[in-house]
């Protein structure tokens, strides 16, 4: 018996990442529009009420996704940052920029899910079904600014942000993990993700590849670019 049971939770698992893997692809053909359970059964040469038992909604299908994307992206991230040593905060910058840009133009229809295109009629699960790992992405930004802060500080304006600028619950992560960083801290490690946000939603939406033929490079050239203006 549990050799049967194991072999329909390795079929049902199959069945699971084939129909994820199927969704991002429609995603990547079609816009978010295209993924409906529907359409996917009829990729898989399933019935749309045989996809039900895996997915009772396509709202629970895309938070699935929306989960999986951001926790593969967070682990990828920390790997990166991880592979520098602690004691070099700008190389650490770079790695995790750089491995952001990577990740992202290997699996854009994976960027697109969790930084693009909402999708038409989707309603998230209270708290969002990413929440513990945006939080994550977003405690490792901070610990890149924590660590450039003793430098960056001067370059700084420690009295143009309060606490009450940002998200309560992240404000909080922050003011429990780093808790002697003001509230300058967080708010440059929000503006160093948007110096690396802004290039690779470019590039990733077709809006550089066009001026640049080496959006690498020019990325790179970016990043330098922050870690530099903070002193590192």
């Amino acid at each position: 018996m549990a050799e049967v049971r194991n072999r329909r939770e390795r079929l049902r698992a199959e069945t699971v990442a084939e129909i994820k893997g199927t969704a991002l692809r429609l995603l990547t053909e079609g816009g978010p529009d295209a993924i409906t359970l529907r359409a996917i059964a009829r990729e898989m040469g399933m019935t749309a009420g045989a996809l039900y038992g895996y997915f009772p909604t396509r709202d629970d299908l895309i938070s699935t996704l929306i989960s999986d994307v951001y926790t593969e992206l967070v682990v990828l991230l920390e790997a990166a940052r991880d592979s520098v040593p602690a004691d070099d905060p700008g190389g650490r910058i770079v790695a995790w920029g750089e491995a952001v840009r990577g990740w992202a133009v290997a699996h854009p229809a994976g960027f697109r899910l969790i930084y693009g295109d909402p999708v038409a009629g989707y309603r998230p699960p209270p708290g969002g079904p990413a929440r513990g790992a945006e939080l994550r992405a977003c405690d490792g930004l901070v610990g890149l600014a924590a660590a450039a802060w003793p430098r960056a500080k001067r370059t700084q304006s420690e009295g143009d942000s309060t606490w009450s600028d940002f998200d309560r619950e992240l404000a909080e992560q922050v003011r429990t993990g780093y808790p002697d960083l003001p509230p300058a801290a967080l708010a440059l490690a929000l503006r160093m993700w948007g110096r690396m946000h802004g290039p690779i939603a470019l590039e990733v939406y077709g809006h550089l590849r066009p001026q640049s033929q080496n959006p690498g490079k020019l990325f790179r050239i970016e990043l330098l670019d922050l870690v530099r203006s903070l002193g590192l």
